[in-house]
């Protein structure tokens, strides 16, 4: 196969890299990215910052319309871009359309800008004096985003941003950088100005050019713990708006009244779901009580029989890691964890993946393999329970009670999201008002809000004041700015020196 290189989108039309660094993109092995320069990145930001004025006088009314095209254009390639994130991630068809599907879910509502943009007025706040509030966009905004999700996350950031009235820089992962190039093709053709929303494919050369420009005035992140922290302080040290959505290891809470079948069906498809690559998979299971003895005899057999095959099989469960270092460090958690003394039950590294698609048609002979791996027995103390592994990997951990399991999670440095399994109503309001996490499910194995509410953790999974798209992403997409106005009698009463009051 002929390599081809992916190259950036700036004012309005695709550039091949000027630098000549490229990086690898494979599954399959699809040919070169382009790794921007700190003057191609700043050719994307002159580019937004040239389109600002113009774009952010746009009524928001207008800018709603060119969105509802834009909808309009991804529900009619749903499918195409759900294919190349297979390609290049290596997720199942299903799980890639889901992906999409969420995404498409932030631009729709993006569209209700014009009401999202409304501000406060009051009447009369003095003696002959009108005050109100509105809400103006920031400029050139940017996005630094992962692998795992290289449709779902760019569209948490760009949709609102831009609606709101700001210019946008995306960043992708080097890893799956076609889906952005897509999307870009997507929005021009809906009527986006030249300019609004440019992509530039990079690694850290690129993220640092981003974070030290002076015409970037906020930068949203997702990523790895150690990044969002070093991008919280390198932006906020330049006088920037940072969210920096960290890494995380989420729990699930299992109750001994809990439905046991229900609970193992939540417990596979969150552990294991998309290779385990994604900063809401459960990678902790805190059973309580006697429970674990009715729940892990199911969960190993389960695990042992999860089909795991080339994405584009519609019988696939899971897919390959997208990188061979990915699958590297993930059988290094895993020996690591023998080491530390926990219980391997199902141990992924002995997952074949010459022979997974044996009678289905498909070939897994290549790719980056791993089944998946479930650990019995594990303490707070273990790297495989403090560290987040990202990959298929459950770890086990026995508590007493519920108080224990409260306790346990809590004492997490992660708070990003975490479930409770049970049929007891009391508990369940317990767990919620208690729990120290950002996002939580009661019965649900992966409970990430919907758009119009707005995704974030707590603790060292955020970094910032503001959580991820819904209101919460318009507030960090805009600056409030208060007015004051007055239209006095044509008389005059002399100077005024002191403050206006409602007296």
């Amino acid at each position: 196969m002929a390599s081809t290189e992916i190259g950036h989108y700036i004012n309005g039309r695709t550039v091949s890299g000027a630098s000549g660094n490229t990086g690898a993109v494979t599954n399959p092995a699809t040919g070169a990215v382009a790794l921007a320069s700190a003057g191609e990145v700043d050719a994307a930001v002159q580019a937004a910052a040239a389109a600002f004025p113009a774009w952010s006088d746009t009524p928001p009314l207008r800018r709603a319309r060119v969105l509802f095209k834009f909808l309009e254009r991804l529900n009619e390639h749903r499918d195409e871009l759900a294919h190349l994130i297979t390609a290049e991630h290596g997720k199942v068809f299903t799980n890639a359309q889901g992906e999409v599907s969420r995404g498409i879910d932030v631009v729709e509502f993006a569209c209700g800008i014009p009401q999202l943009l409304k501000g406060d007025y009051t009447e009369q706040v003095s003696t002959g004096i009108d005050n109100w509030t509105l809400r103006q966009p920031l400029g050139v905004v940017a996005g630094v985003t992962p692998f795992n999700f290289p449709v779902m996350v760019p569209c948490w950031m760009f949709p609102v941003a831009i609606a709101c009235g700001n210019t946008f820089v995306l960043k992708p992962s080097p890893l799956d950088p076609s889906p952005s190039l897509r999307i870009a093709e997507l929005f021009k053709q809906a009527g986006l100005p030249d300019g609004v929303f440019n992509v530039v494919q990079g690694d850290k050369v690129a993220v640092d050019a981003l974070l030290e420009h002076p015409q970037v005035a906020a930068v949203s992140f997702v990523g790895s713990t150690p990044i969002a922290n070093h991008i919280y302080e390198t932006g906020a040290r330049r006088g920037k708006r940072i969210q920096a959505l960290g890494g995380a290891k989420n729990h699930l809470v299992v109750m001994p009244d809990a439905d046991i079948t229900r609970t193992v069906d939540a417990l596979i498809g969150a552990a294991y779901g998309s290779a385990g690559e994604r900063c809401m998979a459960i990678s902790v299971a805190v059973l309580v009580g006697d429970v674990a003895d009715r729940l892990i005899p199911e969960l190993v057999a389960r695990a042992k029989a999860l089909k795991i095959l080339d994405g584009e099989d519609l019988a696939a469960e899971m897919g390959p890691i997208v990188t061979r270092a990915g699958q590297e460090r993930i059988n290094s958690y895993i020996a690591l964890g023998v080491a530390e003394g926990a219980q391997l039950l199902v141990d992924g590294r002995n997952f074949d993946g010459r022979t997974a698609g044996a009678g289905t048609g498909t070939d897994t002979s290549g790719g980056f393999w791993l089944g998946a791996t479930l650990f019995d027995r594990v303490t707070p103390e273990m790297r495989i329970y403090r560290e987040e592994i990202f990959g298929p990997v459950l770890a086990v951990v026995r508590v007493k009670n519920f108080a224990e399991a409260i306790e346990l999670v809590n004492a997490h440095e992660f708070g990003n999201g975490v479930s409770c399994f049970t049929s007891d109503g009391h508990v369940a309001r317990e767990f919620g008002r208690r729990i120290q996490a950002g996002m939580v499910g009661i019965n649900v194995p992966i409970p990430v809000p919907m758009a119009w509410h707005g995704f974030g953790g707590w603790k060292r999974s955020l970094f910032g004041d503001t959580h991820a798209y819904g209101e919460e992403g318009v507030r960090f997409y805009t600056k409030q700015k208060s007015i004051m106005q007055r239209w006095p009698e044509n008389i005059s009463k002399g100077a005024e020196f002191a403050m206006p009051t409602a007296d």
